[in-house]
């Protein structure tokens, strides 16, 4: 028998490790973020290691061997995971005249403090919103601006805190909101916002969220170091700690609505993650309902990063859904839905 290299052994080795790691980010998902607030950093590397473990099936697959069993092993196990990540198909079924329209969107302030070189962002993400024309829309780090028209929407529920450059969050729609209220995350600048939206006989409860960010920029992977690399895992940690908190929250004040129930926005935390799992619950994910692709809803380079979302309840049926990587004015992509309210 032919002697295995010490090539194969190594890339066998890191197989393992690599193994043992995804197992490990399967089960974070059902564990509270405050007792292992390090390990929960691992949940954001699942896309890449689902990648990985697809990698190195094929190598082993090619020569044949059964080592390939390993991580062929760990796919098997990971198939739910798998379709959290991707979808290689989408569903986009027919409108019909009842059906609800839902934009939700992190404007970043409207380029308050320019981050990007052009002087016409607000107006800009105007066009965007008045092209897709969405029933309702869901607005997170909003922020007052008199360049942004929205004439479509004759009610709306603007939330914001704040000095001179107020901030916060906006719920704009077409149907008559008849209840609105805001959930406050102790010590935090983030929050929650909902309205009840009378849409011809029925009643429906909108939730729009922004959870505590992890305060991570888009250009992370620039001149990393030891010492830089420790600061952004003990800043994630403590942030999925302080998520575990809100989305419990969110959670608890959801469960008191007898209404059906839309829950959109920006969680800053992947669909792996104890987060994802508390505030999903047994609702619906638009984007695994009727999106394709990575569902990338956040501009992060070299990663296909989904940390903005839309749930609905049983419900509804779930149509349509787009993320619109193509827009470009913000650090987050519009993400969009058509939905109906089954009777």
């Amino acid at each position: 028998m032919r002697e295995e290299s010490f090539i194969s052994k190594v890339v066998f080795f890191f197989n393992k490790v690599l193994a043992l790691l995804t197992f490990l980010a399967y089960i974070l998902p059902f564990l509270a973020p405050k007792f292992f607030p390090f390990l929960s950093v691992l949940t954001l590397l699942m896309p890449l290691f689902l990648i990985l473990n697809a990698a190195f099936f094929a190598l082993w697959a090619l020569q044949l061997k059964r080592k390939m069993l390993l991580s062929g092993m760990v796919l098997f196990f990971g198939i739910t995971f798998i379709n959290k990540f991707y979808k290689f198909s989408e569903n986009n079924l027919p409108s019909e005249t009842n059906d609800i329209t839902l934009m939700s969107y992190n404007v970043r302030l409207f380029n308050l403090y320019e981050w990007l070189p052009a002087q016409d962002v607000p107006e800009q993400i105007t066009e965007v919103i008045q092209d897709y024309n969405p029933d309702i829309l869901c607005l997170q780090e909003y922020s007052p601006n008199d360049r942004v028209r929205l004439r479509n929407f004759p009610y709306k529920f603007v939330e914001v805190k704040g000095g001179k450059n107020k901030y916060g969050q906006a719920i704009y729609s077409k149907f008559e909101i008849i209840n609105k209220g805001e959930i406050d995350f102790p010590e935090s600048s983030n929050n929650v916002i909902f309205a009840d939206i009378v849409n011809l006989k029925d009643t429906i409860r909108v939730y729009s969220m922004h959870l505590q960010s992890i305060k991570i920029s888009t250009d992370i992977h620039e001149n990393i170091d030891e010492n830089k690399s420790k600061f952004i895992f003990k800043r994630i940690s403590e942030a999925f700690s302080e998520q575990q908190l809100q989305a419990e929250m969110i959670k608890e004040h959801y469960q008191n609505c007898s209404y059906p129930k839309i829950i959109c926005g920006d969680m800053n935390n992947s669909a792996f993650s104890y987060v994802y799992r508390t505030i999903k619950g047994e609702m619906k994910d638009a984007f695994e309902t009727a999106g394709k692709g990575f569902g990338k809803s956040y501009n992060f380079d070299f990663y296909p990063a989904r940390i903005d979302y839309i749930f609905t309840d049983n419900q509804f049926k779930i149509k349509k859904f787009k993320n619109d990587t193509k827009v470009k004015l913000s650090d987050h992509f519009p993400i969009f839905t058509r939905v109906s309210l089954e009777k």
